[in-house]
């Protein structure tokens, strides 16, 4: 299979597994995703108050400089380990 095969696999395995993962797993696992999906963040850091933003933005900036296929190897290896802890 090829890596962008494997990613949007693990994409889909990721939201059926049987628990919530942990929040730095899900923040991890986002700002992967973001980063495969679109590259280095390209939007600018909500407002204090806007918190779910602040964290997701936050997640996704610790991501930068990662090349899109480094980024979906990352998610791929992250989501394995997500499905072995939580089942699917």
């Amino acid at each position: 299979m090829s890596l962008q095969a494997d990613f949007d696999r693990a994409t889909e395995d990721v939201k059926k597994l049987k628990a919530r993962p942990e929040d730095e797993e899900l923040k991890e696992i986002y700002g992967l995703y973001k980063q495969a999906v679109i590259g280095d963040i390209d939007i600018v850091c909500p407002a204090l108050l806007d918190v779910k933003g602040r964290v997701k933005w936050e997640a996704w900036s610790l991501q930068k400089g990662l090349s899109k296929e480094d980024a979906m190897s990352a998610y791929i290896s992250k989501a394995k380990e997500l499905m072995e802890k939580y089942g699917i």
